[in-house]
């Protein structure tokens, strides 16, 4: 299959808002609240224990990582697939009338208030299927392009790079920049933290890592795409200082066939996001 390369942005989970210091370029930690009140008694040996243990380090990509990264990467594209059937179908009022009139027509054919009642299964279940198979076509080219080689498309180049979460010794978060020199910006790619170790922070330090990562750098700005659903991971770009600059409507992925029933039943909306640092 033709893949091109893939710009939708890997839904943002919601995360609490959490002290963190700042690190260097190469590593970032958080630590939480319940460390840094620790009380006076608490032995060294203690301390150090619960530090180790709540304690999240952010590093750079390393060839170890890659099953831990396509696992995390993989899990956090798998849950958009009930969110753009679902929850997706709250923002496209055109569907909401479309769908209502089909079951109206059902009803006023057929006289069979069974049938009818059926009919919103149906539909629902014609949007789980075609968002199944649209998403999957998506994981499987992000999977056999960047996903699948790190090193080659954010460790080498120049102005780019692939971070971690580390928690407890586990990968539980991954970010990637991907610079451009026409323009330059760096995009905000692949964010995505491990469903068992969210609420932590994870996500927003990884994103100011990205913003570091930027300056440091001397790009002008940060900019980011997603078909999110969720609004918490529109807060959470908000949180961190991005501004929503448009949407664009129907917005098309890779293996996509464009056919009228795909279109009836699946829908994506793209938001684009820019973090100016600096004038040009």
């Amino acid at each position: 299959m033709h893949c091109l390369s893939p710009k939708m942005v890997c839904e943002t989970k919601i995360v609490a808002d959490e002290h963190s210091i700042p690190g260097t370029k190469k590593d970032s930690i958080i630590v939480s609240a319940s460390q840094m009140w620790t009380s006076s008694s608490s032995s060294p040996n203690s301390l150090e224990e619960n530090l180790n243990k709540d304690t999240v380090f952010i590093r750079e990509f390393e060839l170890t990582d890659h099953e831990d990264v396509r696992r995390i990467f993989y899990d956090g594209i798998m849950e958009r697939i009930p969110n753009t059937a679902f929850r997706g179908l709250k923002q496209q009022t055109k569907m909401q009338i479309l769908y209502t009139c089909i079951t109206i027509m059902c009803f006023v054919l057929t006289k069979s208030v069974a049938l009818t009642c059926c009919v919103p299964v149906l539909l629902m279940g014609a949007r789980y299927y075609f968002s199944r198979k649209v998403i999957l076509s998506f994981l499987d080219c992000a999977l056999h392009t960047d996903m699948a080689d790190i090193e080659q498309y954010y460790m080498k180049p120049a102005g780019s790079c692939f971070w971690v979460a580390v928690l407890q010794g586990k990968v539980v978060g991954i970010v990637a920049a991907q610079g451009n020199e026409e323009d330059n910006t760096v995009e905000l790619r692949r964010m995505s933290v491990d469903l068992r170790y969210r609420g932590k922070g994870i996500a927003k330090t990884l994103g100011r890592k990205v913003l570091e990562f930027a300056m440091l750098n001397n790009y002008s700005a940060i900019v980011l795409g997603t078909t999110a659903v969720k609004l918490a991971a529109h807060k959470l770009y908000e949180s961190l200082g991005f501004k929503h600059m448009g949407v664009t409507e129907e917005y098309t992925l890779p293996g996509m066939s464009h056919s009228f029933v795909e279109r009836m039943f699946f829908q994506l909306r793209y938001h684009r996001y820019r973090l100016q640092l600096r004038e040009e």
